[in-house]
């Protein structure tokens, strides 16, 4: 096939890119040309923020175009009128956080409430670009991933605490160790987002609840990273007490307060039907220690998203060192 990805060289574009062009695909990717391209890769080079931005796309055709913007909706929609009738298929990479944040609510399914389409936000951008795309005259599919994990993340979540049991000693593990997560691997995001092509509108994104736990994860990463770490487990209503933010500051992990059953109970049946397969959770950890061992300067880093982690000296203080 002809595939357009609208990044491409980043995280979720980057290993969409990667497996097309290993599938015998004919890629072409569009970006601002900021990092190293994947290789046997035509790049189109455009900024599309600025007049003129998508110039580099107004000739070609393509069988899908597979848009991985996160920011303002009018990137998105500006695409998808340009390159309509030009392409077969579009596919957006949305967000799971299109949903209402209700804490109550029981696992959120593609008919579930939507966020207030105001919401000058995360959640609101997602949104307004998923109305947006009804500007191409073809099969759309909304891609709402949940957490994303592996290699090229660019968020720092895992690679924090890949980073974190590496250096060892005594180290915080929030409760409790079976805590259910749920997250997709971004090489089984890239894989449905090439499958299901020429599907229409939603799919949640992600694993199914419980495909690994607090507890598996740490100590799987602790292993791959030479088993420096002691992990002392606290219950998580402690750590919550003395000020602990879930998710920034301790990345992955989240509290029933804070949005535990919205992130990590999502219903998934609809992608699973349609052909999502999930890979084990050694194979994320651990293929992701080994890409940042090729990176000399460390993980990058969206300038756009806090950086995650815990001072160590709040740790030591909560473990009582």
């Amino acid at each position: 096939m002809r595939i357009l990805i609208l990044g491409g060289s980043g995280f979720v574009g980057r290993a969409t890119a990667e497996l097309a062009v290993a599938r015998g695909h004919d890629v072409t990717v569009f970006n601002r040309g900021r990092r190293d391209p994947v290789a046997h890769v035509t790049t189109l080079t455009g900024d599309r923020l600025a007049t003129g931005g998508l110039d580099a796309l107004r000739d070609g055709a393509w069988d899908t175009v597979i848009d991985t913007w996160s920011a303002g909706a009018a990137a998105v929609g500006a695409a998808a009128a340009l390159l309509s009738g030009r392409a077969t298929n579009f596919v957006y990479v949305s967000s799971r956080s299109v949903y209402r944040w209700d804490l109550d609510a029981p696992p959120l399914a593609e008919d579930s409430p939507l966020a207030d389409v105001d919401d000058p936000g995360y959640a609101g951008d997602k949104l307004r670009a998923e109305i947006a795309t009804a500007a191409f005259d073809g099969p759309v599919l909304l891609a709402r991933a949940g957490l994303i994990l592996g290699p090229y993340e660019d968020i720092g979540r895992l690679p924090w605490w890949l980073g974190r049991l590496h250096t060892g000693g005594p180290t915080l593990a929030p409760g409790p160790r079976d805590l259910a997560l749920q997250y997709i691997d971004v090489r089984d995001l890239a894989a449905f987002l090439l499958d299901a092509a020429g599907r229409h509108g939603p799919f949640n994104v992600v694993s199914p609840p419980g495909h690994t736990t607090m507890g598996e994860l740490l100590d799987i990463a602790n292993e791959v990273t030479g088993a420096h770490a002691d992990l002392r487990w606290l219950p998580g209503e402690d750590i919550a007490a003395a000020g602990v933010q879930p998710w920034t500051q301790l990345p992955i992990w989240l509290t029933p307060e804070t949005g535990y059953a919205f992130m990590h109970q999502g219903d998934v049946g609809k992608a699973l039907a349609a052909g999502l397969s999930c890979r084990p959770a050694r194979d994320t950890v651990t293929d992701t220690w080994t890409w940042l061992q090729t990176l000399p300067g460390g993980a990058p880093q969206r300038t756009d998203r806090p950086q995650p982690g815990l001072d160590p000296q709040i740790e030591a203080k909560l473990l009582g060192i």
